[in-house]
């Protein structure tokens, strides 16, 4: 697989993920704790695409760089809000799967981080 692959399947992986959590945050009650909860993983969630998207558009070494641990921290970020979700019991259903796409952005995030 060539780079320019590489980097195709992870923006396509990136948008499922988004959708995955858009759905997610959807189903959550609706609660002011919940919607705190909604807030911050929608929020993460769609952003750690968003800036990989931008890194494989970015002007400089330096800006792709930094593109890239913006998506690491988005990835780590929506870890921590679908393990908070997870603790309090409020949706089970696909937690684990989430959970394990988000590890396996953090992994990709800091080989690539890692190697610049």
């Amino acid at each position: 697989m060539t780079n320019k692959e590489f980097a195709q399947n992870l923006e396509k992986r990136t948008v499922k993920f988004a959708i995955a959590i858009i759905k997610l945050s959807a189903s959550l009650q609706n609660t002011s704790e919940a919607l705190v909860l909604r807030n911050q993983l929608t929020k993460s969630g769609t952003s750690i695409g968003a800036n990989y998207r931008e890194a494989n558009r970015s002007r400089s070494p330096k800006d792709f760089k930094n593109k890239i641990k913006i998506s690491l921290g988005e990835a780590s970020e929506t870890d921590y809000w679908l393990e908070i979700i997870e603790e309090l019991n409020w949706k089970k259903d696909g937690i684990k799967e989430l959970r394990k796409e988000a590890k396996e952005f953090i992994a990709i995030f800091t080989s690539i981080a890692n190697k610049l």
